[in-house]
């Protein structure tokens, strides 16, 4: 049970009073300084499993979906369509910010989302077979897109630097002050759909 009086970083941390267009930019300059996620999916036995991940993008600045290339006959696509509930989380060890995703995966083989979204380096991951058919290209059978659809989006993004961060941890151990050197934020359902509904005008 969350209690805020009883968790004072959390209360001190959140940013509530930003608008979804500010959220989403702190957001992306996470997602694109680290560059690799970690997708987790569960297993028919109910085990979680994850995996390091590049999402293609964002190619759009409010863009809160994450987009993934990835081999069809790989388990995780069997974990998907056991159970599309995924976690997609970030970190950034130089700044020590973070993301979550929270949400469900969509699998798809359409064509212009592949192509919209491949790039020449992708190919490597999938290899040539030299049947002919298995080329590693965009059009390989194998290749296939997963959409994380977000439903919460939450991160915490540093507002100072290393040194401000351990001033403020060591001040908070001395003095008994909650130690807050940075923004957690939320980025929640209702402002995710109102943000998908602009861009799909």
């Amino acid at each position: 049970m969350s209690n805020k009086e009883l968790d004072p970083y959390t209360a001190k941390a959140e940013n509530n009073n930003l608008t979804p267009q500010e959220k989403i930019q702190g957001l992306h300059s996470i997602v694109q300084n680290v560059k690799t996620g970690m997708l987790t999916t569960r297993s028919a036995s109910g085990h979680l499993h994850a995996r390091a991940m590049a999402p293609a993008g964002p190619v759009h600045p409010d863009q809160v979906n994450l987009v993934f290339i990835a081999n069809r006959v790989s388990h995780k696509f069997d974990e998907i369509e056991n159970d599309s509930h995924v976690n997609v989380s970030f970190y950034d060890e130089s700044t020590t910010n973070w993301a979550s995703y929270a949400g469900t995966a969509k699998i798809s083989q359409d064509k212009e989302k592949i192509a919209k979204h491949w790039s020449s380096a992708t190919a490597a991951w999938f290899g040539d077979l030299g049947d002919g058919v298995h080329k590693g290209d965009q059009n390989d059978p194998r290749v296939a897109v997963i959409e994380v659809i977000p439903d919460e989006i939450r991160y915490w993004i540093a507002t100072r630097g290393k040194v401000g961060q351990a001033v403020d941890v060591a001040v908070g151990a001395v003095t008994g002050k909650t130690a807050a050197p940075g923004e957690l934020r939320t980025i929640t359902k209702d402002e995710i759909q109102l943000v998908q509904g602009l861009t799909s005008k």
